[in-house]
């Protein structure tokens, strides 16, 4: 009896010692991630005196200032760039969705000739690098006389093949009974689409929606390329010219304030909706 408590004893002991070495590692890992973002704040709530007078970076501050967010607001029109990039995202992924919907709804539930062909196709042109796709997506808006507009900006985004076979094994996990009997009911397609598989498959759809909100946020390349009228500037344009006029070069915290203003919402969306993005993702890629 001795020793089996014996055991019991050194076996909590063990799983102790074992968990406090996960949390520290977790606790420096957090550390090593968030230092960056802290730098960030902390640079950016310093005055151009204060920090260009330390020769030996200090990681606090006793006169923090929002004066480098007034400059940053001012020398650019950063709120223009904000109302850019807001009505691009909103548009963008209200879009992508529709088409990614019904894509997957078409691809899950609907027998068509060649379905598994065109789905096959699809998905081989993942395998395609972004850089010849960009090019050939550049030529067609220049051609078309899209350049330097909301719709040049926006139609090369509106799909995403990924997205239609992230839904798409979604929609796949829903019974086929469920279809068939609905359409015994005499159900339409769209009805069934609207009324069953979207509130079934809601937080799949949910993690589209936010995933396709932080890659237009953060889209860079694509805007540089095909804008070069100040009033089509997104954010990543304007974080670009900060960088590039004298105050952005020279005034460090005047340029950290910029990028928080600009990462902050990003960072909100996620800390709110995290746990709908790991749950759709897990629904995404999961069968039966």
């Amino acid at each position: 009896m001795d020793k089996i408590k014996q055991l019991e004893r050194e076996s909590k002991r063990k799983n102790t010692i074992w968990m406090i070495c996960i949390f520290a590692l977790l606790i420096i890992w957090a550390i090593i991630v968030l230092f960056p973002f802290y730098w960030m704040i902390l640079s950016s709530i310093k005055s151009y005196a204060a920090y260009n007078s330390e020769y030996i970076p200090k990681f606090f501050t006793l006169n923090p200032t929002l004066e480098n967010y007034v400059l940053a607001f001012t020398s650019v029109p950063l709120a223009k760039y904000f109302l850019n990039t807001i009505i691009f995202t909103v548009i963008t992924t209200l879009i992508m969705v529709v088409v990614v919907i019904l894509s997957a709804f078409a691809f899950s539930r609907l027998e068509f000739k060649g379905k598994n062909l065109v789905f096959t196709i699809f998905l081989s042109l993942m395998m395609i690098p972004n850089e010849l796709v960009i090019i050939t997506n550049f030529v067609t808006i220049t051609n078309a006389g899209l350049r330097n507009s909301f719709a040049g900006l926006i139609l090369p985004s509106i799909t995403s093949i990924f997205y239609i076979y992230l839904l798409k094994e979604n929609f796949e996990q829903i019974p086929d009974e469920l279809y068939k009997a609905a359409k015994v009911d005499g159900t339409s397609d769209f009805k069934y689409l609207w009324k069953v598989m979207i509130p079934i498959c809601k937080p799949t759809i949910v993690t589209v929606l936010i995933l396709k909100v932080i890659e237009c946020w953060n889209s860079y390349v694509w805007p540089r390329l095909i804008t070069d009228d100040e009033n089509y500037y997104l954010l990543s344009n304007g974080i670009q010219t900060i960088r590039e006029s004298g105050f952005g070069r020279e005034n460090i915290p005047a340029m950290m304030a910029a990028v928080v203003v600009i990462s902050v919402p990003l960072i909100i969306l996620f800390l709110i909706f995290h746990k709908k993005i790991m749950e759709g993702v897990s629904r995404g890629g999961t069968k039966g």
